[in-house]
């Protein structure tokens, strides 16, 4: 693969955007060359473990990428769903096959495990929380299934949703077939799976690693739960404080309608009227971005809510609770 390829119409994209928002800024010629560079060794280190998925059930495919030299495999609830066993193809052409194990639908979180003895190759897990909007990442995956004339195309982009963690957007372009596929950082680490296509086809969601590293263990054991949605708003497991929002505002925030009896934000004393204005520092600028916010986060962390009350600001620390668990506590 050419350098050249890699970085073929981004060049003057990469300057003329906001990097700015980047903790590693790009505003001169050789801070992209040092980008460039960086990049190329990336992408030559993790795509000998990123791999094609093919279902010979159903016939539907997508990718995946292996995380450790006994062939274990992370991708997408839905690429495998249906599937006892799949195909695996990698750049090179070689194949094998891979029993599908354990899958949490809700994260479109999936795992599979080559049935043939190793040592593969394969990437080294980074964290998904850890990033902030801005960062550069790269994501990998066969678009439109593998394909012997080319290896998986590269994307390059950066992290847009504001609270990364679970779930994660970015500007990085996916289409069929990249579904399951790496999503990577600078120091290539494995921080999400590429899910499914958001807003646009530069504006794409990603289950984060965060997220497997939790199911890890019931999804490594053959354990499947959850319901696909494709959305990470409408992740049953995703945390929540339990408000109801009233209209946006034009300065930001979120305005509280309704609280939920039993409910953190209840327990917490936040009140209808209320106006949410930041989460741990981050500012909320709607509802939407409330909903990020949360989603950088897991059931039972404490978070601070900054509040404003009347023309009076406070804050709250309050214990998030999933939001299939509230829904729980309010039939009891």
């Amino acid at each position: 693969m050419k350098i050249s390829e890699i970085f073929h119409g981004i060049a003057i994209f990469a300057l003329l955007t906001v990097s700015a928002l980047a903790r590693e800024p790009v505003t001169s010629l050789k801070d992209l060359a040092a980008l460039e560079t960086r990049t190329a060794a990336l992408v030559k280190r993790t795509m000998p473990a990123t791999v094609a998925i093919l279902s010979p059930s159903s016939g539907a495919s997508g990718s995946g990428v292996i995380v450790d030299k006994d062939g274990l495999i992370l991708t997408a609830a839905h690429v495998t769903d249906g599937a006892e066993e799949v195909d695996i193809v990698f750049p090179d052409g070689k194949q094998t096959k891979a029993k599908v194990l354990g899958s949490n639908y809700s994260k479109d979180a999936g795992m599979a495990q080559i049935v043939d003895p190793g040592p593969w190759p394969f990437v080294e897990l980074g964290e998904s929380g850890a990033l902030k909007a801005g960062d550069w990442v790269v994501a990998l995956g066969h678009s439109e299934g593998y394909d012997p004339a080319r290896t998986p195309p590269v994307r390059f982009g950066r992290v847009v949703s504001e609270g990364p963690g679970n779930f994660l957007t970015t500007d990085c372009t996916l289409i069929g077939g990249d579904s399951g596929g790496p999503l990577f950082d600078l120091d290539g680490r494995l921080v999400g799976i590429n899910s499914s296509i958001g807003e646009a086809l530069d504006n794409n969601n990603h289950a984060g690693i965060d997220g497997f590293r939790e199911d890890w263990k019931r999804m490594l054991a053959g354990e499947s739960w959850g319901e696909l949605q494709l959305n990470p708003l409408a992740n049953p497991e995703r945390p929540v404080i339990g408000i109801m929002m009233g209209l946006e505002l034009r300065d930001g925030g979120v305005p509280v309608e309704q609280v939920t009896p039993r409910s953190p934000a209840a327990k917490a004393g936040i009140r209808p009227g209320d106006i949410i204005r930041s989460v741990d520092g981050e500012r909320v600028r709607g509802g939407r971005s409330l909903g990020m916010l949360l989603a950088k986060y897991s059931a039972g962390d404490v978070v601070e809510i900054g509040v404003q009350r009347g023309r009076e600001t406070t804050k709250f620390s309050l214990e998030l609770m999933r939001m299939d668990q509230l829904a729980e506590e309010l039939k009891r």
